[in-house]
């Protein structure tokens, strides 16, 4: 079931945010200061390509000063923008009762699009 939710995801719209993902990530590793940004952006845009039948979760040990100060940072570079993009994204989806799963999977990218430093995602 997942394998089939992935591929409507892709054709109705995964691939806008594997591209939004992506041109971020690029745009980011152009600077030194801002290679370890882009590498969330990348792991994010793997995730924004398949996002069923995956989790997120806290890593372990919880993250501690340096998470937080990058998700600081996070959120005024690319955070913010991609954050919307999924908001708009998951009420659009949520229209109609078939869309709900694929609004839900856009929230679940939400949290990861503010605060992506401190926490993994994992294949449930």
């Amino acid at each position: 079931m997942n394998l089939l939710l992935n591929i409507l995801w892709f054709l109705l719209g995964g691939w806008l945010v594997f591209l939004a993902y992506l041109l971020g990530a690029v745009i980011l590793c152009i600077t030194i200061i801002g290679i370890p940004f882009g590498v969330q952006c990348f792991k994010l845009s793997v995730l924004g390509l398949a996002p069923f039948g995956r989790e997120i979760r806290e890593t372990d040990p919880p993250a501690g000063c340096l998470s937080v100060v990058m998700n600081v940072i996070w959120i005024l570079l690319p955070g913010l923008e991609l954050a919307l993009l999924h908001l708009v994204l998951a009420g659009l989806f949520a229209i109609t009762i078939i869309g709900i799963p694929f609004a839900v999977q856009h929230l679940k990218m939400t949290r990861l699009a503010i605060l992506p430093f401190g926490f993994r995602v994992i294949d449930g």
